[in-house]
């Protein structure tokens, strides 16, 4: 990380920033020993936060495809049921449904 003496600091500010920005930041030495660190601020944005596109499918055709795919699947999804002392534990899924001819799988 570049260290800058204060008075550098104060005369290059906006080139300071951007190489903060690029490199994730710098410091800012005072004659006293004092070190400063100026970093960009980390995105707020959640990264699951992502702009739609346009499908030209509509929402009952997305609910019919999900639907067909569980059914596939065994209609089955992950879900939580309690366990010992009220502990949560997940219960088991299967990928894809057995063959009618598989041998059952009873404990």
């Amino acid at each position: 990380m570049t260290v800058y003496t204060f008075s550098e600091a104060r005369q290059k500010f906006a080139s300071l920033l951007e190489q903060a920005r690029r490199e994730g930041g710098v410091r800012v030495k005072r004659r006293d020993g004092q070190v400063f660190v100026i970093q960009p601020d980390r995105s707020r944005r959640s990264p699951l936060d992502v702009p739609g596109i346009d499908t030209e499918i509509a929402t009952e055709e997305i609910v019919g495809i999900v639907r067909e795919m569980r059914q596939r699947v065994g209609g089955q999804l992950t879900r939580r049921r309690s366990g010992p002392a009220g502990k949560r534990v997940a219960k088991s899924t299967r990928k894809c449904p057995l063959p009618a001819d598989a041998p059952s799988r009873s404990r």
